[in-house]
């Protein structure tokens, strides 16, 4: 039961960017009249935007299953003591993922003045959840860097990569800050959001290979008890 656990936490790890990325890009295409970059994410999901579910919905799947990966990858790390604050601050993007969805732009395209209390609300979560990305894989990137224990798999040929993602979000995110009004604001965001989950979904499969294994040695482990008797 706890091997069948891990194995759908670390698969979520993968289900979440995926259905993501799936939704902004169905999304994107779908907004007649406009280039399929031109709309930022969070404007996919506005009252205005034709089919705004779509996008809604990839923010409530990617929140959940963030919050299902971090537990399954905090166990996998050797728990709470041992694995660090990555997998806290995956569950906590999580939930804003959740927050940011619900909390919607008030229009499809920006716009200045004034704007609804959501709205506000959209943008301040929106700003954690950009931070928490670049954080979360520096943190996992110092984890891997240590030497592995005994029996528990060697994580730190991940740790360039992990600290070359961030460095890449960190610095596409302050070109898209910089003017997010900009014609090119819009790949800019997918860009910066796509390098971390693409990160999350590698450091996910390779769990899921992991727990698949434990998964079958258990029931080799069944089978041979069955024989016995």
């Amino acid at each position: 039961m706890r091997d069948s656990a891990a194995w759908a936490g670390a698969a979520a790890g993968i289900a979440g960017p995926v259905a993501f990325t799936g939704a902004w890009i169905v999304s994107s295409l779908r907004q007649t009249g406009h280039p399929a970059a031109e709309i930022q994410i969070s404007g996919l999901a506005a009252p205005d935007a034709r089919d705004p579910w779509i996008m809604i919905a990839g923010f409530l799947v990617l929140g959940g299953c963030s919050v299902a990966f971090g537990s399954a990858l905090r166990d996998a790390l050797g728990g709470r003591a041992r694995a660090g604050l990555a997998p806290v601050l995956i569950q906590g993007a999580g939930l804003a993922t959740i927050a940011a969805g619900l909390l919607r732009r008030d229009h499809m395209l920006l716009t200045h003045g004034s704007v609804s209390w959501h709205n506000h609300a959209h943008d301040v979560i929106s700003a954690a959840i950009y931070l928490d990305l670049v954080v979360v894989q520096v943190l996992l990137a110092s984890r891997f860097g240590r030497e592995p224990r005994t029996g528990e798999p060697d994580w730190r040929p991940w740790r360039r990569w992990l600290l070359a993602g961030a460095v890449a979000t960190a610095a596409v995110l302050a070109a898209f800050a910089a003017d997010t009004s900009a014609p090119d604001a819009g790949v800019l965001q997918r860009v910066a959001v796509t390098i971390p989950l693409a990160a999350t979904a590698a450091v996910a499969a390779r769990l899921v290979r992991t727990a698949g294994s434990g998964l079958a040695l258990h029931g080799i482990g069944r089978l041979i008890a069955g024989d016995r008797q």
